[in-house]
Order: C-alpha cells, then structure tokens, then sequence
C-alpha cells in the first residue's frame, strides 16, 4: 500500500500537467494510503486539510482558466485550442515544448472556429493560456506538497 501511495503521489504530479488525469485528488488518495498505512501516524487534521486543498484546487482548476479567457474575450474555443494544443506538443514534441502548441491551439482555435480577428485571436488565446499555466501551478504545488508528506510519512 505504501508503494501504492507514492505511484499515486507521482501520478498525481504528471496528472497535474496533462489534462483529464485528476492529479490533486490521485495525491490526495495516496495521503489516504500513507494516513491508514503509513509508519508515523499522521494527523487527522492534516488529512483533512489537504482534503480541503485538494477540493478547492480542483474547482479552482476548473474556473480560472474560464475566467482568463473570459476576462481577455475569448471564447470557449481558446480554452479548447490550449488544451488540444497542449496535448498536440506532447504527442508532437516542437522547439518551444507545450507552450507554443498550446498558445498555437488556442490562437488558431479563436480564427478558425471563433471567427475573430489575429489581435483579438492572440489576446484571448494569451487569456487562456495563462489561465492553464495558473491551474496547472496550483495543482501541480497541492500534489508536490502532498507527495511531500506522503514520503514524510512513510
């Protein structure tokens, strides 16, 4: 189960990068794991706490990145074309990584499908992007924080 609880910790990191692996809540199962398994008990209230931070993150996760897009009036197209984006540089590797893919995915998403103009394409595209980047960073700081205590508990 330890070992379990520590391949959950890691996958939960790379789920926080690449979409529709739930990375914060793989962790938090694997601080489930290590509070039920683990050699020096670890508190309830810490169990609970990343509970309450892996909960907020996930919601978090799901709304900012609306939000950027939104604020920079983008529509729902950029958000898609950074995440196909994203996903295009990992199958796809390209100088630049993921980053340009996904900036690439969401500009090209707003002309193609959004109608819009270049500058209106690359602002909102630029709103989405930073969006992810934001979700991403929190979520990949709750499972590096709960692989941490995974690890401290063992």
């Amino acid at each position: 189960m330890i070992i379990l609880a520590v391949i959950l910790g890691v996958v939960g990191i790379v789920g926080s990068i690449l979409p529709g692996l739930p990375g914060p809540p793989l962790s938090w199962i694997g601080v489930l794991l290590i509070y039920f398994f683990g050699g020096d008990p670890m508190s309830q209230t810490l169990l609970f706490v990343l509970l309450a931070v892996t909960i907020v993150v996930t919601v978090v996760d799901y709304l900012v990145p609306a939000w950027f897009t939104k604020v920079t009036g983008g529509s729902k197209y950029a958000a898609w074309g950074a995440i196909l984006g994203l996903l295009a540089g990992l199958i796809f590797p390209l100088p630049g990584g993921m980053i340009v893919t996904s900036l690439a995915g969401a500009f090209l998403a707003e002309v193609v499908l959004g109608g819009k103009d270049a500058g209106a394409s690359l602002k909102s595209s630029l709103g989405a992007f930073l969006g992810f980047l934001f979700g991403t960073g929190i979520k990949l700081i709750a499972s590096a924080v709960m692989l941490y205590y995974i690890i401290a508990y063992i």
